[in-house]
């Protein structure tokens, strides 16, 4: 799935989910993005018009972009289940408990891992220490 080209990257996400509305057997990474886009009605129309995998998105004109968007519910749900950095699983549970809404709290917990990203992207060391202390302050 993981590809530098964006359009092979993008057409997994399309195909896993012809798949699971097809109720075809899905590998257990179609099955993650089937559950994640199911979870996000308001792109189930990208994913019924394949002329919109190539579209580009603009975030600096409040679009957001919905590949990146569930591929960032799909890091997540990567670093919960492996527990890495270690004690994100922790801080999941802690802010489960405090605001009782998963997808919420994902969102939340995602906001933060985007922040990181981009500082990555512009050379910054990723810092698992402060990234969770971002985290808990969700």
């Amino acid at each position: 799935m993981w590809s530098n080209e964006r359009l092979s990257y993008r057409q997994y996400f399309y195909d896993a989910w012809r798949k699971a509305q097809a109720r075809e057997l899905l590998t257990p990474l179609e099955t993650q993005l089937a559950e994640v886009i199911a979870e996000h009605p308001e792109y189930h129309f990208i994913f019924a018009d394949e002329s919109l995998k190539e579209r580009d998105y603009f975030p600096e004109l409040g679009e957001a972009n919905p590949f990146l968007h569930l591929g960032l519910h799909l890091g997540l749900c990567e670093q919960l289940a492996t527990n890495r950095p270690v004690g994100i699983r922790e801080i999941y549970t802690s802010l489960l408990q405090k605001h009782q809404d998963p997808h919420a709290v994902q969102h939340r917990m995602m906001e933060r891992m985007a922040e990181m990203i981009e500082k990555a992207r512009r050379g910054l060391p990723l810092d698992d220490a402060r990234y969770l202390m971002e985290l808990k302050k969700c």
